[in-house]
């Protein structure tokens, strides 16, 4: 094909590299969960501790895949053309989705550590959390987040598969299917994202409650997929491959579209505290609150400065957003802050005294990064990196910012 031809005889497939790839990772992170679980063996509120990491961490990577799975559906649904280049790198982040449901099963041992409603004894003495048990159950939970978890996974599966489908049958009618099934795909995705921010990190204190903290946790998925894209892009780049498809021009969107979404989760977070700061209701302040003791408050500038006012300056640059190594070293950093605004959202429930990292920490996020990356390269293994004929692919290659 005529558009192929633009990038014939470059290497698209990660092929022996792939196989050391998630045979590795996946080493690195059984190795990662084995420390974890011995070092919570060693201390007397270990597993309470393990919980806490174990859950911030898996809402972590599960933010990253849903950032991507909303990367694909947006791609089309805005029938884009640019992006064709680089959706593939999101359709295989995204078809990890299936398998967070297996990554969801220590959650589910862990409910009573993470979570007050889940304790009898703590319901029995809070009049609050009995008004709330028809919704804030430990059955109707696990229901719930399965349900979202299998949402997720067959939406991912669907829009990969017929990806796939489509570099072996060349048909453009595959991209007229999934044009019809990305609206109501997204209306899915958004529902089942905001109400599992509500039951995974929101209802881990009971008595808080804000509307938009779907939408912060969104904001927070689609900075981590911009960021994680063009590192992905290139580190795959630099070890020779999609050279030629993957030029400077989509470094520059990627970039413009991690600015944009830099400061709309800024805008989000700032609306959600600034509103519960006016409205100084004693239920709705106790949240913050507990982030602004003990320490908490530097966890709280280092997001102002590092996830907003810092990245808000460099990634202005139009010259930073063509240097696809700077804009990897940006975006490098810009999931350090993703993990530091989940950890700053998920432990003040589990450890208020301290915001330092524990070892455990550490090596909870190396073992659950170690086992999605080694899903995510065992999806990528021997597929094309590039959705080789799709009707837009030409659009893409040929792609120029204005």
């Amino acid at each position: 094909m005529a558009d192929l031809a633009v990038v014939s005889g470059e290497p698209r497939r990660l092929g022996a590299l792939g196989q050391r790839v998630w045979r590795g990772a996946a080493a690195v992170g059984v190795g990662g969960l084995a420390a974890a679980a011995a070092l919570a063996a060693l201390e007397p509120e270990g597993w309470r501790r393990f919980c806490f990491a174990y859950l911030q961490d898996f809402a972590f990577l599960l933010s990253l895949s849903l950032g991507a799975l909303y990367f694909v559906v947006l791609h089309h649904l805005t029938r884009a053309g640019w992006s064709v280049v680089v959706r593939r790198l999101a359709e295989t982040l995204a078809a990890v989705l299936p398998f967070m449901l297996v990554l969801f099963v220590p959650v589910v041992f862990g409910l009573r550590e993470l979570y007050p409603w889940a304790r009898p004894d703590v319901v029995v003495h809070d009049l609050a959390l009995q008004r709330k048990a028809a919704y804030l159950n430990v059955p109707f939970f696990v229901l719930r987040c399965v349900f979202y978890l299998a949402v997720w996974g067959m939406l991912a599966r669907y829009f990969h598969r017929r990806s796939l489908a489509q570099d072996l049958s060349g048909d453009p009618r595959e991209t007229l299917r999934m044009q019809a099934r990305s609206a109501p795909a997204m209306v899915a995705f958004a529902l089942t994202l905001t109400f599992g921010a509500f039951d995974l990190l929101m209802s881990l204190a009971p008595h808080w409650y804000s509307t938009i903290f779907g939408v912060y946790y969104f904001a927070g998925s689609a900075v981590g997929i911009y960021a994680l894209l063009p590192l992905l892009a290139f580190g795959l780049q630099s070890r020779g491959l999609l050279r030629r498809s993957i030029t400077v021009e989509h470094y520059h969107d990627m970039g413009k579209l991690l600015f944009g979404f830099v400061v709309f989760w800024a805008y989000i977070g700032f609306s959600q505290y600034m509103l519960i700061w006016y409205a100084n209701i004693p239920e709705e302040t106790r949240w913050l609150l507990r982030r602004q003791e003990h320490g908490w408050q530097a966890v709280g500038l280092v997001l102002v400065f590092g996830h907003f006012l810092l990245p808000f300056v460099v990634l202005l640059s139009r010259v930073l957003k063509r240097r696809p190594a700077a804009l990897a070293a940006a975006g490098a950093w810009m999931l350090a802050m993703h993990w530091v605004d989940l950890y700053w959202m998920v432990m003040p429930e589990g450890r208020p005294s301290s915001p330092i990292p524990h070892l455990l920490d550490l090596a909870v996020l190396v073992g659950l990064g170690g086992v999605w990356l080694a899903a995510a390269a065992f999806v990528m293994r021997d597929r094309s990196l590039l959705a080789e004929r799709d009707p837009r692919l030409a659009e893409s290659l040929a792609f120029e910012n204005a």
